[in-house]
């Protein structure tokens, strides 16, 4: 064999030999630490089957969509933040509330049923060490504000529920918040009943969610929140320009700055301009970019994860579905990210945020 082909042969065998070295230590570190994903659309995907087909999938066994226990315990997902969907057209149509709380009592009986496999998680002291890679904690947060219908007190009513975090807004403006997918700025940001809205989930000790509003009601929460604030599933408008949805260099300083933390969002048109380009493979590292580029402009503690899983219809190859969590791991490791970040990414900088803002609410 010549030298030179020989020196190949060996730097592939390298290749390989490193890679599956990483490929193992993602997996390692999947399973001894929790992984926290703060937005998957699970419940009300399930809820939709109930009522459309009289009956839904058992995510305890392997499923057709993107959640199911046996892929969520591959994967490492310890606590996903499974979303209270409410559909903006709820709002409209004066249901809004009774929708909530169908979807709430809904998946409550699916936890309690299977509470072999499941637990529920109201707080992060809830966080149950003991039963990694044999139960999945499930949280909440409430995805669109309109089940509040006006009133401030069903925040503490919701709050009682279970419900962590609020989505201030989804599709269309609603009565707290303009939404930056409506072309329709009613309130230029915030309503006045939204800023009131701010103000109690302070008191309150809920995370307020601003993923889906304006820009305008983006700066407007970070002035008026007394607390870190999170972007439950968003990702950077850098890689989109256009997209409002994500969020721009601007307002990742701001919301650095104000304590909170961007939980990116894996589907693949807030990775890349697929829907201007809708040839272009998105993949686990174009996802990774996403976090270099936040860690560029304000460091490693303001970025986690909050996939969509189950609220988005397209995903980067090698991140389909919740048990594809280690492969992130090993992009991040192959960029050279320590231990200690990666786990900040995977639960230490939403935990920061949850802890501070119940911390702030007791004192």
């Amino acid at each position: 064999m010549k030298v030179k082909s020989l020196i190949a042969l060996t730097g592939f065998i390298l290749l390989i030999g490193c890679d599956r070295s990483l490929e193992r230590k993602a997996i390692e570190m999947s399973l001894e630490n929790a992984i926290i994903d703060t937005h998957i659309d699970t419940p009300y995907r399930l809820y939709k089957q109930q009522m459309d087909t009289g009956s839904f999938e058992d995510i305890t066994r392997r499923t057709s969509i993107h959640f199911d226990l046996p892929r969520a315990l591959e994967g490492g997902l310890n606590v996903p933040f499974f979303a209270i969907y409410v559909p903006a057209v709820d709002e409209t149509n004066g249901v809004a509330f009774d929708t909530a709380n169908k979807v709430i009592d809904f998946m409550n009986a699916i936890i309690e049923e299977n509470d072999r496999f499941f637990y529920f998680v109201r707080s992060p002291e809830d966080i149950d060490k003991s039963t990694f890679n044999k139960k999945v904690g499930i949280a909440y947060g409430m995805e669109n504000g309109g089940p509040l219908e006006g009133k401030l007190e069903r925040l503490q009513y919701f709050a009682d529920k279970g419900i962590s975090y609020i989505t201030l807004t989804h599709s269309k403006s609603n009565h707290i918040s303009d939404s930056s997918y409506d072309e329709t700025r009613q309130w230029d940001g915030l309503s006045p009943f939204g800023v009131e809205v701010v103000k109690e989930m302070n008191r309150l000790g809920m995370m307020i969610d601003i993923s889906h509003v304006s820009d305008e009601a983006f700066f407007q929460v970070l002035e008026l929140s007394s607390a870190p604030t999170v972007a439950t599933h968003s990702s950077l408008r850098h890689f989109v320009p256009g997209f409002e949805r994500n969020v721009s260099d601007e307002m990742m300083i701001a919301l650095a700055k104000n304590g909170g933390v961007l939980q990116l969002n894996f589907g693949d048109y807030f990775i890349r301009d697929v829907r201007n380009n809708p040839d272009l493979k998105v993949t686990i590292a174009d996802v990774v970019d996403h976090v270099d580029r936040v860690v560029d402009l304000v460091g490693i503690d303001h970025i986690g994860i909050g996939s969509d899983y189950d609220g988005i219809p397209r995903l980067p190859v090698g991140l389909e579905d919740v048990s594809t969590y280690p492969q992130f791991i090993k992009e991040l490791l192959v960029r050279g990210y320590s231990d200690e970040d990666i786990k900040k990414i995977m639960n230490g900088n939403i935990l920061r945020v949850w802890k501070e803002v119940r911390r702030l609410a007791d004192d």
